[in-house]
């Protein structure tokens, strides 16, 4: 016998944890009734990393007692730690819930993925209850706002918009100026850490608590196989977690995170950088409230302008630009691929068993942490796809199950686009291909490695050089067209045939 009808069922994702949502506005504790589910196929579509699995079961598990807390009705479905599981996706979830229980209505923020929004809306119509999506008021921009933004532009830079979007919030701005005369200081932000190496202030741990130890036991029983160490899990969960992490970062890492927010050190997988974005995609914190945490550091004096205005950048610039990106070019935009990658991915990603150095760390602390920085995934883990001609689904797909903050509206315009240039220069003007050399100057990996960075060829020949070489000769037709990449391409002319013929030989061996 069903029970009593509600008025609406507000649905809340597994990245839609703030209890401002739109989601609840108008919400009746007597008429209406919230609904979440943990479901297998979220966890499998792609090969979830443990740590990204246990991120947003254990923030959706204290969401939910939170919810309760105020008194809240949820109707929540936790994952079986054992069995096979008959119910595998959302849909899946919602039908069952909705033969017991009889609503007039479905409420839901936009998700942020194509596939979940599109999954949502067809059960719904096969279950003929009605479905209102509603705007997410999490973001400092709208899609509508990118796509007028768009309208009518040949190209797309992140600059243009990010200029925008300062300029309508009023961060970091003075009578309608940039503070400082500049609206970006990447020049100041571009050092390594030189011989001394770094001195880094180690991020606050946040240890599991019983919900989340919970958590744990479940994941490791029940994807065993799954990669990932859970030893070393400690992200914040929570809102209250989140605003520690954001207090953290502000008082021991923001003052020295512009200069070195592109260097890399081996065994420091954190250095100055805030590792807030798993918080603020799961929405445990808002990004207004970052923003103005670190411009408040700049008032105050607490932090230099380049450091704030780089970290303000990646939030205010990247982080929007990208969700705009994603919505403007879906469902269309999984498919690009400019450069005809058709490569499988090495499978030392997964194991992070390679001689080169600098992959070994990146992919070592990606297994155990889920996480790595900009710089690695862009210039490391990224360009090595990109040289050796990677399917750029395939680059996708690994990206989005093996980092923590991996939502795909985030995650898919990041990989495909900037990382593997395989939307043909939506996201970047031109592709991020750099030799070993890149590497050996933001970094301490080359020491360490058997590999020369500065050669092509030859038992020491370091695979980035060598692939870089090949990725400009094989693509020499489409990126002499790039007015970005004309100088890197001319480079070419230098090289004899009997140098390009033995780079092409190497670089066959390795891809």
């Amino acid at each position: 016998m069903k029970s009593k009808p509600l008025r609406n069922l507000v649905l809340v994702l597994g990245d839609q944890l703030n209890a401002d949502s739109a989601a609840f506005d108008g919400f009746d504790r007597d008429a209406d009734g919230v609904w979440m589910a943990e479901v297998c196929h979220e966890s499998e579509h792609v090969w979830t990393h443990k740590a990204r699995i246990v991120m947003f079961l254990a923030a959706m598990r204290h969401f939910r007692n939170a919810l309760e807390d105020r008194g809240l009705r949820v109707l929540y479905r936790e994952l079986p730690a054992t069995g096979k599981d008959s119910i595998e996706t959302f849909s899946d979830a919602l039908e069952q819930t909705l033969a017991e229980l009889e609503c007039s209505k479905l409420v839901v923020v936009d998700p942020g993925e194509w596939r979940v929004r599109q999954e949502l809306k067809d059960a719904a119509e096969r279950l003929g209850v009605a479905l209102e999506f509603r705007a997410d008021r999490h973001f400092l921009s709208t899609p509508e706002q990118f796509a007028e933004h768009a309208e009518g532009r040949k190209q797309l830079r992140m600059e243009y918009f990010y200029r925008e979007i300062r300029r309508r919030h009023n961060v970091l701005m003075k009578d309608g100026k940039p503070v400082g005369g500049k609206w970006n200081f990447d020049h100041d932000n571009r050092k390594s850490y030189g011989k001394q190496g770094p001195d880094p202030h180690p991020p606050k741990a946040f240890p599991p608590d019983a919900v989340t130890a919970g958590v744990i036991k479940l994941v490791n029983r029940r994807f065993a196989e799954h990669p990932g160490d859970m030893d070393a899990f400690d992200w914040p969960v929570t809102p209250e977690h989140a605003a520690h992490a954001l207090k953290d970062f502000i008082k021991n890492r923001l003052p020295r995170f512009g200069d070195y927010q592109d260097a890399m050190w081996t065994g420091e997988p954190f250095l100055n950088h805030s590792l807030l974005s798993a918080a603020m995609n799961l929405k445990l914190i808002n990004p207004a409230q970052v923003v103005q945490a670190a411009v408040d550091a700049y008032q105050d004096g607490s932090a230099p302008l380049n450091c704030v205005e780089g970290f303000v950048r990646q939030i205010l610039g990247w982080r929007e630009y990208v969700r705009g990106v994603y919505w403007l070019h879906m469902p269309g935009y999984l498919e690009r691929n400019e450069l005809g990658a058709d490569r499988p991915l090495p499978d030392f990603y997964w194991t992070g068993e390679t001689e080169m150095a600098c992959l070994r760390d990146a992919i070592g602390q990606t297994l155990t942490y889920g996480y790595a920085h900009h710089t690695q995934r862009l210039m490391v883990t990224g360009l090595h796809a990109l040289l050796v001609g990677v399917d750029p689904r395939e680059v996708h797909k690994w990206y989005l199950a093996v980092y923590v903050d991996a939502v795909e509206w985030v995650e898919l315009p990041n990989t495909l686009g900037m990382s593997q240039f395989a939307d043909g220069g939506v996201m970047a003007s031109k592709p991020y291909a750099a030799s070993g050399k890149y590497i050996d100057r933001m970094s301490n990996y080359c020491q360490s490695c058997r590999f020369a960075p500065a050669k092509a060829t030859g038992d020491d020949a370091c695979p980035f050089t060598t692939l870089y070489w090949d990725f400009l000769d094989r693509n020499r037709e489409r990126l002499e067209e790039n007015q970005r990449m004309k100088l890197q391409v001319k480079n070419l002319d230098r090289k004899t045939d009997e140098e390009l013929a033995s780079i092409r030989e190497a670089a066959a061996r390795l891809r």
